[in-house]
């Protein structure tokens, strides 16, 4: 990563970005703050394997949206899905080995002013809660979860009710996300947004800046509150 922090390499973040005031920034939870994608798979993978799926092809298709709606578009017969994905739920607060946060995270979201940032996921508060302490990172703020919305990801309805919570407005604030339902979501909230790819074994085609992690990051909180993505120098 030493080679990112250099001044001859070009910045992580482009110019426009970088000089941008925002009003808050909203973080996606699994895959963008921290790494549960072990544990949900061990999860999702039995499921799977109960319902007949092919599980190699079903995996890829669970990150980024709530458990409910990720079974009910499969319209298996028989199948109830808000009872299968409140097991799921229960089966993954029971499963919380090898959860860790994103690098650099921790200090990242320290150096953010309280109400100024907040959570916006498609897990259930619980299970958000349980995985953010599993990682070691602070509690936030604000904590949008699943069954604070109507529609999950990638409808906007999360992040315009985490931008309402802070009195801003979703064109005002930056998104780190990492899954396509997500930066759907962001978009349509008409939101920044940046690309957290640590969890990614491919490039994310997306037209959006992107970052590996957080190491090289680091939030400059302007003289009125307002916050702005940098990429300092060490």
């Amino acid at each position: 990563m030493a080679a990112l922090l250099t001044t001859d390499e070009p910045p992580l973040i482009p110019p426009a970005l970088a000089t941008r005031p925002f009003a808050a920034f909203l973080f996606d939870m699994d895959g963008t703050i921290l790494s549960s994608i072990a544990a949900a798979e061990r999860v999702w993978a039995r499921w799977a394997r109960r319902h007949g799926l092919d599980v190699a092809a079903f995996l890829p298709t669970i990150h980024g949206m709530r458990g409910i709606e990720t079974i009910a578009r499969l319209a298996l017969p028989g199948v109830d899905a808000r009872v299968e994905a409140d097991a799921i739920t229960r089966a993954e607060m029971d499963d919380v080995d090898g959860i860790e946060a994103i690098a650099g995270v921790h200090a990242f979201l320290a150096a953010l002013p309280a109400r100024r940032w907040a959570v916006v996921t498609s897990a259930p508060r619980a299970l958000a809660l349980r995985r953010i302490a599993a990682a070691g990172l602070p509690q936030p703020p604000l904590l949008v979860a699943a069954e604070d919305v109507a529609r999950g990801k990638p409808a906007p309805d999360c992040f315009e009710l985490a931008a309402a919570r802070l009195g801003v407005h979703t064109r005002d604030c930056l998104v780190f996300e990492d899954a396509p339902a997500g930066i759907a979501a962001a978009e349509a909230a008409g939101a920044g947004v940046l690309v957290i790819t640590a969890t990614h074994a491919q490039a994310v085609a997306t037209r959006h800046a992107s970052v590996p992690d957080y190491l090289a990051l680091a939030p400059q909180v302007d003289a009125d509150g307002r916050l702005r993505v940098t990429t300092p120098a060490r």
